[in-house]
């Protein structure tokens, strides 16, 4: 599991940083945003708005198991702000975090669950 989930983690952030490094060697991610907030109908479909929607749900899912599993409110901070700015590459990095930190003998409970 510990194997998988690392490897897992790695290839996600690997391949989203070289389809982040090759969008914006076409154009940068600034003006996309501001046509989008400025101009929202100006050839921007209403499935770009539901897919942005579905990935920032997505997104703070996975940040309400960060904040079951840590009890102080820095940690989670600490981690909100990373995965609102760049979703799944600090998510995959939470996760390669945590991975580092369980025993080779741990199971899937150990990875999920809140720590004593």
């Amino acid at each position: 599991m510990k194997i998988g989930l690392t490897l897992f983690s790695l290839a996600v952030i690997a391949v989203l940083v070289g389809v982040s490094i090759w969008a914006t060697d076409r154009i940068s991610i600034v003006p996309v945003i501001e046509a989008v907030l400025q101009r929202p109908g100006d050839g921007h479909t209403p499935w770009l708005v539901a897919t942005l929607f579905d990935a920032y749900f997505g997104f703070l899912w996975f940040w309400l198991w960060i904040a079951y599993k840590h009890t102080s409110w820095v940690v989670r901070i600490a981690w909100l702000i990373p995965i609102l700015a760049l979703g799944n590459m600090a998510m995959a990095a939470y996760m390669l975090w945590q991975l580092w930190k369980l025993p080779p003998d741990a199971g899937v409970q150990d990875l999920l669950l809140r720590r004593a």
